[in-house]
């Protein structure tokens, strides 16, 4: 989630339904400057007994923080605390409970994707192997409960916290519990923008298959395969799912913003402080209605900070964040933007994997999205089959893709190879959850402590 530094009270205020679409309408780029902006998760456990670190203990989140500043990272302070940094790479950032996020810098190819990746876990594992700290590629934690789990320094979660129960059973879970890989990715145009909203939304049951990697809670199997994924179907109905009228004809910029003045807020961002305005409208600020504020016009800063706070399985703010995939290894933080840079980012494999699912109806999609967190693969797809039945097509499509953008290495590579471990996921038909359910099972005989063997 993102992280505020400053607050921008010189904002112009926010006059006129323009200045709401204006962000989408900046995100516009010719295909030239089109970049790659990966973010992945990971959970991070004491060695010696596992648990998960707080803050403030010796060795814990800060000290971490604090030793990542020897790598040319720059501190971001809230209240006192460092809760972020800044760097080439882009930021490092805490997820609630201490989960550490990359958000990558803007890139021109995958190669430099996975070059920043291995980066930043050279420096991490480097520091934890100083101070006992281990980190695990997974979509969830597998043996922690709500109780077990620290929370982080930082106002908007204090926010979050206290708001989400009051419109999910899970929301605590996935703020507490969970770990994603995402990719932003640009478009050229409005039309670019939609074609491209409507495919990798369509799609996006497919890559949360594919990357299915949280079958345990509390140490048991959990009868998913991506319990991360059907976390979200009990966060929050306002703010998450799968945006029927992405569909629709006339599908816009406008239209998005629309939906977004629908999203319930969740705080205003104030001389460094973040108000509760969790529950209130948008619409009303616009007003100078709003109860945290009244009288007071948001500014544009406040318009960004709302985008933040949707979260569908495809969101757009300035770009497009495909959110669906399970946090996972090293390899399938650079196998997810290959899959969708190979279909978004070269027209005719956009095109192609648009000709796939535009025959598909919203019933459809909605039972497919609601079916893939635990058949995964064998989840059905509107008019018969499974996600297995076209996902080698998918890939070929996106190999296709990368291969056509022909952005290559210094060994004259390009970046197809890492769509490599997707292709032996579908050969196989075993996702990296059944995967692990095997070895629970199996050679673990229902230990789930040797799932720490699985780190990075």
């Amino acid at each position: 989630m993102s992280t505020r530094q400053v607050s921008n009270r010189n904002d112009p205020i926010i006059e006129n339904r323009d200045q709401l679409i204006a962000p989408m309408i900046k995100g516009e780029k010719p295909p030239e400057r089109w970049r790659i902006g990966t973010e992945h998760e990971k959970l991070v456990y004491c060695t010696g007994d596992h648990h998960a670190p707080s803050y403030e203990e010796p060795g814990g989140i800060r000290d971490m923080l604090n030793s990542l500043t020897q790598y040319g990272w720059e501190p971001i302070i809230e209240g006192g605390n460092v809760i972020a940094l800044s760097g080439s790479d882009g930021a490092v950032s805490l997820e609630p409970a201490g989960q550490l996020e990359l958000s990558g810098a803007p890139l021109e190819t995958l190669h430099q994707t996975c070059a920043e990746t291995g980066r930043h876990l050279d420096q991490v594992k480097a520091i934890g192997g100083k101070t006992g700290k281990g980190f695990l590629g997974l979509g969830m934690w597998p043996d922690k409960t709500r109780d077990e789990l620290p929370i982080m320094p930082k106002g908007r979660y204090a926010i979050m916290l206290r708001h989400m129960p009051r419109v999910g059973s899970m929301g605590l879970d996935m703020m507490l519990r969970t770990c994603t890989i995402q990719v932003n990715l640009d478009y050229s145009s409005e039309a670019d923008m939609v074609q491209k909203f409507r495919t990798s939304l369509a799609l996006q049951p497919l890559a949360t298959a594919l990357f299915a990697n949280s079958p345990f809670t509390e140490s048991k199997p959990n009868g998913f395969l991506s319990y991360r994924s059907h976390i979200w179907t009990d966060t929050d109905p306002h703010r998450t799912g799968m945006l029927g009228f992405v569909f629709e004809d006339g599908f816009s910029y406008d239209r998005y913003v629309e939906y977004m003045l629908d999203v319930p807020m969740y705080f205003v961002f104030r001389d460094g402080k973040y108000i509760d305005a969790a529950g209130q409208s948008f619409r009303d600020f616009l007003q100078g209605k709003l109860p945290a504020l009244p009288g007071e016009l948001p500014i544009e800063s406040d318009w960004i900070d709302h985008l933040s706070t949707a979260f569908p399985e495809v969101r757009l703010k300035s770009f497009l964040e495909m959110r669906g995939a399970d946090g996972g290894p090293w390899n399938k933080i650079c196998a997810l933007p290959a899959f969708w840079v190979g279909l978004l980012y070269d027209q005719q494999a956009l095109d192609a994997a648009w000709n796939l699912v535009k025959g598909w109806d919203m019933e459809g999609r909605e039972a497919l999205r609601a079916a893939v967190p635990r058949l995964g693969l064998d989840a059905p797809i509107p008019g018969g089959g499974t996600l297995k039945d076209i996902a080698a097509d998918v890939l070929a499509i996106s190999r296709a893709g990368l291969n056509s953008r022909n952005r290559q290495n210094s060994m004259g590579d390009t970046e197809a190879g890492f769509l490599n471990p997707l292709d032996e996921i579908v050969r196989t038909g075993k996702v990296p959850a059944q995967r692990l359910l095997d070895k629970y099972h199996g050679e673990w005989g229902g230990d789930i402590a040797r799932v720490y063997e699985e780190s990075f």
